[in-house]
C-alpha cells in the first residue's frame, strides 16, 4: 500500500513538473521599462519583428563567453536575417557607470543589433537570468520557447537551426 501511495505521489509531482514546463513554454517578455542607448525608455513587450523569430541575449561588458558569442553570431548575422528574418536584441546588464561605454564597445565589434541596457537589472530579474551569456528565442508571436546559458564555441549553430526551425513555421518541442 505504502509502494502505491509513494508511486501516486511520484506521478503527481511529475505531471506538475511537465504542466509547467509547457506553461512556461508559451510564456511572453514581461512588460519591464529599460533604456535605448539614445537614453529613450523602452518597454520590453515592444520587443518584436513583424512575427518573424527574436532573439534575446543578455550580457555584459565584462562577460568574455557573452562577447564570444555575440562575435561569433556577428560574423554570420546578416546570412541569418537574409535566410529567416531573425532579429537580436541584445540587453547590456552593465551598471549605470559603465553603461555609456556599451554602445561605442557594440560599434567598435560591428554588431548590428538592437542594443537595449538594462541599468537597474529590473529586466534581468522579470526574466529570471541569475548567469550570462543568457539567451531566450522567440517564436514569430513572442512566445519564449527556448533558453540557454553559458557559451561554448559553436553553440550559436545550434541556435540558428532553432531559429530556421521557427521561420519555417515549425515549432520547438522539449528544450
Amino acid at each position: 500500500m505504502k509502494k502505491l501511495i509513494l508511486l501516486s505521489v511520484i506521478m503527481l509531482f511529475t505531471h506538475s513538473i511537465f504542466s509547467q514546463e509547457k506553461e512556461s513554454k508559451a510564456r511572453k517578455l514581461p512588460s519591464v521599462d529599460i533604456k535605448t542607448t539614445g537614453g529613450k525608455t523602452f518597454n520590453t513587450e515592444d520587443i518584436s519583428n513583424d512575427s518573424n523569430p527574436v532573439i534575446v541575449s543578455f550580457w555584459a561588458l565584462w562577460c568574455k563567453p557573452c562577447i564570444k558569442e555575440l562575435n561569433a553570431i556577428s560574423d554570420v548575422y546578416e546570412d541569418w536575417q537574409d535566410e529567416t528574418g531573425v532579429k537580436i536584441y541584445a540587453v547590456s546588464i552593465d551598471d549605470a557607470r559603465s553603461s555609456a561605454k556599451v554602445l561605442p564597445f557594440a560599434n567598435g565589434n560591428s554588431w548590428d543589433y538592437e542594443i537595449l541596457l538594462d541599468a537597474n537589472g529590473d529586466f534581468k530579474r522579470a526574466m529570471g537570468v541569475n548567469m550570462i551569456p543568457h539567451v531566450f528565442l522567440l517564436d514569430g508571436e513572442g512566445n519564449i520557447v527556448y533558453q540557454h546559458t553559458s557559451y561554448s564555441e559553436g553553440s550559436e549553430i545550434q541556435l540558428y537551426e532553432l531559429v530556421k526551425k521557427l521561420a519555417s513555421g515549425e515549432t520547438i518541442e522539449n528544450h
